[in-house]
């Protein structure tokens, strides 16, 4: 799907015209959905082309967009480092 967004050209001008708008317009709209919640870390990182998992932390840290932790998710990793023999 194409989508097009009209920016009035004073505020275009101010925005850049190095080719970087569309990627950071489509960003911009994958952030919110995956804040939202309607979109999983695996559609995130096919919207953005990463090919591996730390390309994504690596963004969503840079966003600041952090995904809660919590005590069943510490469980779950001492379970599994248990069953590889640490």
């Amino acid at each position: 799907m194409n989508i097009v967004i009209d920016i009035p050209d004073d505020l275009a001008a101010r925005l850049g015209t190095d080719g970087d708008i569309p990627r950071r317009a489509m960003e911009a709209l994958v952030l919110e959905e995956f804040r939202a919640g309607r979109m999983t870390r695996e559609e995130l990182k096919r919207m953005l082309g990463f090919e591996v998992r730390n390309e994504l932390d690596g963004f969503l840290k840079a966003h600041h967009v952090y995904e809660p932790y919590g005590i069943g998710d510490l469980e779950r990793e001492r379970q599994d480092l248990e069953r590889l023999g640490f």
